[in-house]
């Protein structure tokens, strides 16, 4: 059974979900050619954002590390990105087994009533098997410490899908949809938190801007591409402060590899890289909308079939249909927030006290930080910059501090399978924005890390307690629509 998961989850994403929803959408009655295309549209999906992450992060790591050795950062936590965090969670034994036991835990959860969601998100169980892993190899190995550390994450992510259902489909417009991704959800309670208090903040109050009152202001240099080329032009600037900073050096360097350079051939070059990661950046910012109406064209039919049998099963009772946060990851307020938050977390990366962790690779996982902030923000641009700029510079922290277990776990996965992705530089701890960060994974590590079976405890009763008042809540509502 292990070997048989692991060897479907190695496909990744793009030929994995293609498989796995033409077998959902041929099991909830669909005819095959349907099916077989909404899951070609969700694996097109995958590629598509594969494609504009490495356009990201491939051309961001040139200028970010030559800002490093000229400011002589010493930060020793790698950013290894999502791969990495998605390798370490699906190559043990917790990762293995870990869809058919939490759909399992889905079923038993939708027959008593303790959630609504039925959670076909199935790719994204990475980020609970990536808990489970790190709770795995952090206790000596031990499946019950990891398995139980992601049952608890998955029961509580799909209480909140619950509880933000009603919030993110009048948002965004999405009737019958929730988002059961832990990545996303522990970013709740900061939004929820940070917009009170933003709210009593006299004048603040009252500052409304959206994505679009952002461009109507500023014409077009408020639109996410012109801000996207703009960013990155700044970015590859600074990227470049050494060579301008020692032009004479940077032009003999030059021309040892070749005497016919000039002075002005050197000044182009570096022209050349501001204007080209410009248009990069503005190229991942217009890309990315296009790419998240792939998914919703692939996974809507799936969606509403799926609604229509779960509801016929259940009574006609209000089921929601999980999904992944990368149907609305092109909303315009996520772009350019993103935007804005990209240059200014890597600043205060380098000069946060106690942090090591300078995020590269995990740039593009930023997009995901927004899907629940903003039908709590209603999209205003600076309340959600705000609520970015605090979980992240938690977050920082959160991936510091889990460095030493992530290190261990992927060791451990590249020592067993030989996956580069879970390789890690000598001299350096690993880590990973994605998820790595969150608020969910990191309670949960220290709980197991530092309290052991005290932090099981309060785990449990946290979450009896969250299923409980769930419940509650599904019979009072089901009591008031009869």
């Amino acid at each position: 059974m292990e070997q048989f998961f692991s060897y479907i989850i190695s496909f990744g994403a793009s030929v994995m979900m293609p498989i796995l929803f033409t077998i959902i959408g041929l099991c909830i009655g669909m005819r095959f050619g349907k099916a077989l295309r909404s899951g070609l549209y969700v694996g097109v999906g995958f590629v598509g954002l594969g494609v504009v992450t490495a356009l990201l992060t491939t051309n961001f790591n040139s200028p970010l590390s030559s800002i490093s050795d000229f400011y002589h950062l010493q930060l020793k936590v790698f950013d290894m990105g999502w791969p990495a965090a998605a390798a370490v969670a699906y190559n043990t034994a917790v990762g293995a087994l870990i869809i058919p036991i939490c759909l399992g835990i889905n079923f038993l959860m939708l027959i008593t009533k303790t959630t609504r969601t039925v959670n076909i998100d199935l790719w994204n169980y990475w980020h609970y098997a990536f808990i489970g892993a790190v709770a795995y190899f952090v206790m000596g190995e031990s499946l019950l410490w990891g398995y139980f550390a992601a049952i608890v994450c998955y029961m509580i992510t799909l209480v909140c899908a619950d509880l933000t259902a009603d919030r993110f489909q009048k948002y965004y417009d999405l009737e019958g949809i929730s988002i059961p991704q832990p990545f996303c959800q522990s970013f709740m309670p900061f939004a929820i938190l940070i917009n009170k208090v933003l709210e009593k903040i006299p004048g603040f109050n009252k500052l409304d801007v959206d994505a679009e009152g952002l461009k109507r202001k500023f014409g077009e240099l408020g639109d996410p591409l012109v801000l996207g080329v703009i960013v990155g032009g700044l970015i590859a600037l600074f990227g470049e402060a050494g060579h301008i900073t020692d032009f004479g050096g940077y032009l003999k360097e030059l021309q040892q590899a070749d005497p016919t350079i000039t002075a002005t051939d050197a000044t182009m070059g570096i022209v050349k890289n501001v204007l080209a990661l410009g248009v990069i950046m503005g190229a991942v910012m217009e890309l990315i909308p296009r790419i998240t109406k792939l998914f919703i064209d692939g996974l809507m039919p799936i969606s509403e079939k799926t609604k229509e049998l779960v509801s016929r099963k259940f009574d006609g009772k209000k089921v929601f249909i999980g999904m992944s946060p990368a149907l609305v990851i092109g909303h315009p307020t996520t772009l350019v927030v993103s935007l804005f938050l990209i240059p200014t977390i890597l600043a205060l990366a380098v000069f946060l006290p106690g942090n090591q962790f300078l995020p590269l690779a995990s740039l593009a996982g930023m997009f995901y930080l927004f899907p629940i902030v903003l039908p709590y923000t209603k999209g205003n641009v600076v309340r959600t910059f705000v609520i970015g700029l605090v979980t992240l510079v938690f977050g920082l922290y959160f991936v510091t501090d889990m460095a030493p277990a992530f290190t261990q776990a992927a060791a451990s996965v590249y020592a067993a399978t030989g996956d580069k992705a879970a390789h890690i530089p000598d001299g350096f701890s690993g880590g990973a924005l994605d998820f790595a960060s969150s608020l969910f994974g990191w309670v949960i590590y220290k709980c197991t890390e530092s309290l052991e079976y005290v932090g099981m405890a309060l785990l449990s009763l946290v979450t009896i307690a969250l299923l409980l008042f769930n419940r509650r809540q599904i019979i009072a509502s089901e009591k008031n629509n009869k």
